[in-house]
């Protein structure tokens, strides 16, 4: 065998069990997805989130969505599904859907893209060290309940009282009612508590404002509103009062402002924990992010409708203007 031969023969001997080896060692990931609200809810900014991180699908992960459009009762279901799939890891939409997707399994790792109090409701053991199988970022930001009030009050300075509509039923909210009236006795205004649990408590609470002399009106994000917000815009707006709600997709949808954490970043952000737990961290020492990106969004054209002017200083700071 002369020189060339001998070293085509190795090349043939060496080369071809590294490259089956190579091939066998790219995994196929699966990662659950598991929502309460529907499919246009931020999902885009998780699968973009993938992508910057080399996830794509169809080439090296595969991504199960499960959208239980509002309807809390389907979750259990959805993540059990997940459970009997074999998905590496589950993301989470919501502390409802943490909820579920942790009562079905105490071993696949869980990322929350958006939840509330994870350490109230015993997701957690702590921020700094989860110490199970559930990890990710939470809305949870004290400050910003007391910001909220500040700002309606710099568009509607004379308000002495606001509403506040919210599901007592979600646990996370009761901290933040708690922060809101809080804030709100330093500021000398008064807080109404509007209680809703279902649909018909939307249709028929929000026109009563008319006749309950409320200057403003503050909307909680909980399943019910959440998935309802189209709703709440509409009738605030023909009730012609203002409403600071707690997210942009409700601004959008018609409310006048929102000052809160950018749902869109977080649900993005959910994808460097997918990618830490691929590449073999643990969910219990990874440590749960707060909100670091706040967005001040201002709806003009509902302004205009009920007839409120927004002051230059508060567009000046707004992230985004909806003429």
């Amino acid at each position: 065998m002369n020189r060339r031969d001998s070293v085509l023969a190795l090349l043939a001997l060496g080369g071809m069990p590294f490259g089956v080896t190579a091939q066998q060692t790219t995994k196929f990931w699966r990662i659950g997805y598991l929502s309460i609200g529907v499919t246009n809810d931020g999902t885009a900014a998780f699968q973009r989130g993938l992508r910057e991180l080399d996830y794509v699908e169809g080439r090296n992960i595969t991504i199960d969505f499960r959208f239980a459009g509002g309807k809390e009762d389907l979750l259990s279901a959805f993540a059990a599904d997940l459970v009997r799939q074999k998905v590496d890891v589950i993301v989470t939409a919501s502390t409802q859907a943490t909820i579920a997707a942790k009562n079905a399994t105490g071993t696949i790792p869980i990322v929350m893209a958006v939840s509330g109090d994870a350490v109230g409701t015993g997701l957690v053991k702590s921020l700094a060290r989860p110490g199970g199988n559930v990890t990710g970022n939470t809305m949870i930001s004290p400050e910003v309940s007391g910001k909220r009030l500040e700002l309606i009050k710099e568009i509607v300075p004379k308000m002495t009282r606001v509403g506040v509509l919210w599901n007592p039923a979600d646990p996370p909210r009761q901290i933040e009612f708690r922060e809101t009236t809080t804030a709100a006795r330093r500021l000398g205004i008064e807080v109404v508590s509007v209680e809703v649990s279902e649909i018909a408590d939307i249709r028929r609470k929000i026109p009563a404002f008319i006749n309950e002399r409320m200057d403003a009106l503050i909307v909680f994000i909980d399943p019910l509103t959440w998935s309802n917000r189209a709703l709440i815009a509409e009738l605030a707006l023909n009730a012609r009062i203002p409403t600071m709600a707690a997210d942009g997709f409700t601004v959008r949808a018609g409310a006048l402002v929102c000052y809160g954490p950018n749902l869109v970043e977080l649900v993005r952000r959910a994808a460097i924990y997918v990618d830490k737990i691929l590449k073999g961290a643990k969910p219990a020492d990874l440590p749960i992010e707060q909100p670091t990106k706040f967005e001040l969004v201002v709806n003009l054209k509902t302004a205009r409708a009920i007839g409120i002017n927004i002051p230059e200083s508060v567009l000046v700071r707004a992230d985004e203007v909806i003429e």
